[in-house]
């Protein structure tokens, strides 16, 4: 089994597929506080390409930093999260949506499958895939296939989900460095970065141009931004014990920024009261 010095370091990566328009991926991205680089990835879904410190940097695990940034992302809006990742010795994915519990699948580097027949029926499932045509082609990626290593895997993951509207950058290919990924995002004429504003002018600009996202938005102080609130504060406590009790860094990021957001919407809503 792969270590966890192994599934750190720069040859490892991730990509987090949002099922939304990059403009309203963006300011709930920017909780993640993370620099990353936000472009399309099919008309319905954008692609969040991160920097990789974290992994890279500060030695935690990649599948474990991007279980809590998916897992904070999907909670934090109403679209589903699908991460990507892959290190040296293993790759796989996780689905996040709402409040639900994350789903998932491993493959070790050769393509040996080490994770459960019924996820890819329940992923199926969320995504809107097909339960028949679709489902049998998720299970072909969970049996054992000599000629397929973890890369082709994600591969034909990817292939299955253009179904349903993905169609990730060729520069894109999951599998590569992290910085490497970043570059080429960067590169792309329709992307730009995330990184935290800090800033209230930043949130205001995203509000007036985002219009349907814009009642969720921090500094509105309506209903709908203290319901969001509310459900990030009850998402991000147990997420933050959660990452305490395995002493995860990812976990406790991810708990951490939904409680403290969520917190810091609500007292704005009772310090600037609407009129």
């Amino acid at each position: 089994m792969p270590t966890e010095a192994a599934r750190t370091g720069p040859a490892s990566g991730a990509l987090l597929l949002c099922r939304a328009v990059p403009g309203s991926v963006a300011p709930v991205a920017h909780l993640l506080r993370e620099p990353m680089q936000l472009t399309r990835a099919g008309d319905e879904w954008s692609v969040l390409v991160p920097e990789g410190g974290p992994w890279r940097d500060g030695g935690e695990p990649v599948d474990r930093v991007v279980t809590g940034w998916a897992t904070a992302l999907a909670v934090g809006a109403t679209w589903p999260v699908l991460a990507l990742w892959w290190d040296a010795d293993h790759a796989g994915f996780l689905l996040a949506s709402g409040f639900r519990r994350p789903v998932g699948f491993d493959w070790l580097r050769s393509g040996v499958p080490v994770g459960e027949d019924e996820a890819m029926r329940t992923f199926a499932t969320r995504v809107g895939l097909d339960p028949v045509l679709d489902v049998q082609a998720l299970d072909q990626l969970a049996k054992p296939d000599s000629a397929a290593d973890a890369r082709t895997r994600l591969r034909g993951l990817l292939a299955v989900l253009a179904r349903v509207g993905v169609s990730l950058p060729s520069e894109l290919a999951p599998g590569e460095p992290a910085d490497r990924l970043r570059e080429a995002a960067a590169l792309r004429p329709d992307s730009f970065p995330i990184a935290w504003p800090g800033r209230r002018e930043v949130a205001e600009r995203h509000t007036a141009d985002h219009g349907r996202l814009g009642p969720w938005t921090p500094w509105t102080g309506g209903p709908r931004a203290h319901v969001l609130a509310l459900a990030q504060v009850a998402a991000g406590v147990p997420l933050l014990a959660w990452g305490l009790r395995r002493r995860s860094g990812g976990w406790v990021a991810a708990g951490g920024l939904l409680v403290a957001h969520g917190a810091l919407v609500l007292a704005y809503g009772v310090t600037h009261p609407r009129d």
